[in-house]
């Protein structure tokens, strides 16, 4: 418990300055980085055509988006089909089956990373960088510039204007990814993760037989999987590998890499909108001013409004990890029933340098924030244990990847005022904006396509036969898998209970739909959602508007979450790790 809490603690102390500097770039602020990388960013607009002064309405900025994407999917694609030839491919690696090569474009492009495949033997040198490590950078970067965007929008300093996607992209990628990509995988290579072009080695155990290690540019890939919440491994079995993650300090390296983005995210969020209201009072005539209110030490370090948001995340997060951790302590009865000592909890699937604490601190912080790389095997976590990730994907909206976790749980704000407003009979505001039934019906839109996704498809599959074959665990955990295949193909998160056959025709396809529509829909609805809000006037605060900057507001905020994802998931759940953990226990 105490390594869990000084964990999150030093987060917190992590995760302020970190936020405040991406707020800088968000905003187009000045940082200390500018005199070096404008010249930079300056080559690259030149070279591309790019005028990053031009502004974008919300569609032009969501095409530019995705038009960008598809192009990167139909090169990726044709690289992975053609990975053969002799090039950066020392260990003869033949191009990779056409549905797999589908669904692998489509996963790393949509930074989900769900792997049908295993790294060191499925993939070249060249694949690795130029398909899986640079496809990694963008879409953690496109998924950044769309959520940059979307807070622009909400913020209301323009009419029209979300910004540039190009300089966005660019921006993002030169200040944030890659030099925080560069010291991370210092640190990586510092405590023994491979970086090289070397072919595979033979070695001889200490039993005396021989093993084959896997060399390659591991800790290039391994620190961008985590910063850029991608989650797919070099190796197949990830970061519960020591090639990936040799020891508890590079495992904090990838746990903080792969949280720190995301909680910055919403205290960009928090400060961008709170410039947007200060500018607002400055257009106001003194008697029509909004009320000025005190600021604590926690609503400068947040923004009002990022300090709600991101506790109902951290209660949203402490309650998976609690249950995680609880129920993984608790061993299984079954190995109880013939003797066999669980005091260290169930170790079963888990590295022994990791233990049950930092392994169901990883399984909830990689589900959380969607990233989807694991340093356990998620298939072997007891019933209630493996719950915990496949809700948090459920839930989609727990900090989550880059942006996109804030993004949702703005749709659930939106939907807590929207109830509140009911309740009391007046108009719904949020951030001064008046939510009426456009904002509404986007919203429940955009909510309802994730449980549309993983229900609908995992009916599909425990439906036909050629789903059912890749169910390899019969009962209520066969159920399990399915549900986790499609809530991580949804929420863009890659990480899988991998008991399930899917390197199938069937899985590839429906996966890879899934992950495509799971990412694209929701962010054009989103984009549409700010589009709308920022062309409405600010107005006025009064005795009856609710106060969203609150932690009473934060409270609301959960139990909206988890009303909604009872009543969409529970009867999944139900016959899912809830039946599973009853007949264990029964």
């Amino acid at each position: 418990m105490l390594q869990l809490a000084l964990t999150l603690i030093l987060y917190l102390i992590l995760v302020i300055p970190v936020g405040r500097y991406l707020y800088h770039i968000a905003a187009g602020k000045h940082t200390f980085a500018d005199p070096v990388l404008d010249r930079v960013d300056g080559i690259i607009y030149k070279l591309s055509g790019v005028d990053p002064r031009k502004g974008m309405s919300w569609k032009q900025y969501a095409m530019a988006l995705i038009g960008t994407n598809a192009v990167m999917m139909v090169l990726g694609y044709l690289i992975l089909r053609i990975q053969s030839l002799p090039l950066l491919n020392p260990n003869g690696i033949e191009g990779m089956d056409p549905a797999l090569a589908f669904n692998t474009i489509i996963s790393f492009m949509t930074n989900t990373n769900l792997q049908h495949y295993a790294g060191e033997s499925g993939l070249s040198y060249l694949s690795q960088m130029l398909v899986i490590i640079f496809m990694m950078f963008v879409s953690a970067a496109s998924g950044y510039a769309a959520c940059v965007a979307f807070i622009r929008g909400l913020a209301g300093k323009s009419k029209d204007n979300v910004g540039n996607f190009f300089a966005d992209l660019v921006r993002i990628t030169t200040r944030v990814l890659l030099p925080f990509s560069l010291a991370g995988g210092l640190l990586l290579v510092w405590q023994g993760v491979p970086q090289n072009f070397s072919e595979n080695v033979v070695v001889q155990t200490l039993e005396g037989t021989y093993q084959v290690l896997a060399m390659g540019p591991v800790a290039a890939l391994e620190i961008i999987k985590h910063l850029g919440t991608n989650g797919g491994g070099f190796f197949g079995a990830n970061s519960a590998t020591p090639m990936e993650n040799p020891t508890v300090l590079s495992n904090l390296i990838e746990l903080y890499s792969m949280m720190l983005l995301p909680g910055a995210c919403v205290i960009t969020f928090g400060k961008m909108v709170g410039d947007g209201r200060r500018q607002q009072q400055k257009n106001k005539t003194p008697e029509n001013l909004l009320p000025a209110h005190r600021e604590g030490i926690t609503a400068r370090l947040f923004g009002q409004e990022g300090r709600s948001i991101f506790l109902a995340m951290g209660i949203l997060f402490l309650a998976g990890l609690s249950l995680c951790y609880w129920a993984e302590m608790q061993g299984n009865p079954a190995l109880a029933e013939i003797g066999l000592s669980q005091a260290a909890g169930s170790m079963e699937g888990k590295e022994v340098r990791f233990g049950v604490a930092q392994s169901a601190l990883f399984t909830t912080v990689t589900t959380s924030f969607t990233t989807g790389t694991v340093n356990n095997m998620h298939d072997t976590l007891t019933p209630l244990g493996g719950m915990v990730p496949l809700l948090q994907m459920m839930l989609n909206c727990v900090f989550g990847g880059k942006g996109v976790g804030l993004m949702n749980m703005i749709l659930y704000a939106i939907l807590a005022v929207f109830i509140c407003g009911l309740m009391v009979g007046r108009t719904p505001e949020y951030l001064g904006k008046k939510i009426e039934g456009r904002e509404m019906k986007l919203t429940a839109l955009a909510i309802i396509i994730h449980p549309l996704l993983i229900l609908s498809f995992s009916a599909l599959a425990v439906a036909t036969a050629a789903g059912q074959a890749g169910v390899t665990n019969p009962g209520f955990h066969g159920l399990s898998q399915v549900l986790y295949e499609y809530a991580s193909s949804a929420a863009n998160n890659g990480s899988g209970f991998e008991g399930l056959a899917d390197n199938t025709l069937f899985w590839n396809i429906t996966t890879g739909i899934v992950m495509f529509l799971g990412r694209y829909l929701p962010i054009v609805i989103q984009l549409a959602i700010a589009g709308s809000l920022m062309k409405k006037n600010y107005i006025n605060e009064s005795a009856g508007t609710l106060r969203t900057s609150t932690a009473s507001f934060a409270v609301i905020l959960v139990f909206v979450v988890y009303i909604f994802a009872a009543l969409t998931f529970f009867p999944a759940l139900a016959l899912g790790p809830i039946s599973e953990h009853l007949t264990l226990w029964g």
